[in-house]
């Protein structure tokens, strides 16, 4: 049984979401003259292209791979601190590791590993030749089935689970590429990573818009918050000038971003703590590039710790991005994007103090 009470956890990055538009492939020839064809039926090249994807799966990706490192005291500090994840568990002589750093032991880092098999470049460089050289990681899968603790050994082997059908996605179209690691410590099956990626071929850039009438409808808009029952109660309170936080109504903990349970008990009971809107930059970075329209960088992104523990992500204002500093006393605010948004931000209180003593 894991500390967290849960066997499985999904992440969904949301950059290469699956529409469900099975098109065909890169690789897809015309009939040939005077051969019928049914309307919709796929292309003989195409088929014979699925057909040659398929050999890959089920074979290795990755055998006989070893952590670089055993679990370590120190690695899992340093994870429990960027988290902000206070479980007992995870302190003192019998301590284990979150585990949600399942992949985190069977990283190779910048030298990467040596137990990489060849069926799986094999299957990239295929792709590749077929147009679909653009790569981005879509989501993880991971099951739990015993904790990892210090000193533990990790091993582990990875197989081709799947390749899609050619997929139509916002971002272009290709394949969806998903691998399965088994985590091994001790020749015991510690839990598995599924890890899916999408291999595409970039989408022509889309038409220039005509020029708009007026300047306001001209200036792009800034992306859409994504709404949902889990997340709800926050954007009304942003409606209403006010930064709630979650609690847990079984143990008191508080929790931000929102989520549906409570990550300390498990409880799904919960209900919210208005923040006092005063904090600290925990952390932050200098966005330079790549440029995104309706944002002029050079700008701060900073991690701000509240007063009440919690900490969320937002824009530092009121100062120039070269003089934000770690420990910086803010202040929220709310700014007004446009006619439909309005943001969280964090004011620094030095800037405040300046404005006052200008007008003293």
């Amino acid at each position: 049984m894991t500390p967290t009470g849960d066997r499985s956890v999904r992440t969904d990055t949301g950059t290469g979401t699956d529409t469900g538009t099975d098109t065909g492939t890169e690789a897809e020839a015309e009939p040939k003259t005077g051969e019928a064809q049914a309307p919709g039926a796929e292309a003989p090249g195409a088929q014979a292209f699925r057909r040659r994807l398929a050999r890959f799966v089920g074979l290795p990706a990755a055998t006989a791979g070893v952590g670089k490192d055993p679990v370590s005291e120190a690695m899992i500090r340093h994870w429990c601190e960027a988290m902000g994840d206070t479980n007992p568990a995870y302190t003192g002589p019998d301590a284990v590791a979150p585990p949600t750093m399942l992949q985190a032991w069977t990283m190779g880092g910048l030298s990467g590993h040596t137990g990489r098999s060849s069926a799986f470049d094999e299957l990239l460089g295929l792709l590749d030749a077929a147009g679909c050289t653009s790569v981005v990681a879509t989501d993880c899968e991971q099951e739990y089935l015993r904790p990892l603790r210090p000193g533990d050994t990790v091993t582990f082997d990875a197989v081709i689970e799947s390749v899609s059908p050619r997929k139509t996605t916002k971002l272009g179209t290709g394949h969806f590429v998903t691998t399965r690691t088994d985590v091994r410590a001790g020749g015991e099956l510690a839990g598995t990573h599924r890890f899916r990626i999408l291999k595409y071929a970039p989408a022509a850039p889309r038409p220039a818009a005509r020029p708009a009438e007026s300047p306001a409808a001209a200036a792009p808009r800034r992306p859409r918050p994504v709404v949902n029952r889990d997340n709800q109660g926050f954007w009304d309170g942003v409606r209403e000038h006010r930064l709630l936080i979650q609690r847990c109504t079984s143990c008191r903990t508080l929790r931000f971003p929102w989520l549906p349970g409570c990550h300390a008990c498990a409880s799904l009971d919960w209900d919210t703590v208005e923040a006092s809107g005063t904090g600290t930059v925990f952390s932050y970075v200098v966005m330079h590039h790549p440029p995104f329209p309706a944002f002029d960088p050079p700008y701060a992104v900073a991690l701000v710790e509240l007063a009440e523990g919690v900490r969320t992500i937002s824009n530092i204002v009121g100062v120039p991005y070269d003089k934000v500093r770690i420990g910086m006393p803010v202040r929220l605010e709310f700014l007004r994007v446009d006619e439909e948004l309005e943001l969280p931000v964090f004011r620094a209180t030095e800037a405040m103090d300046a404005t006052r003593g200008s007008q003293a």
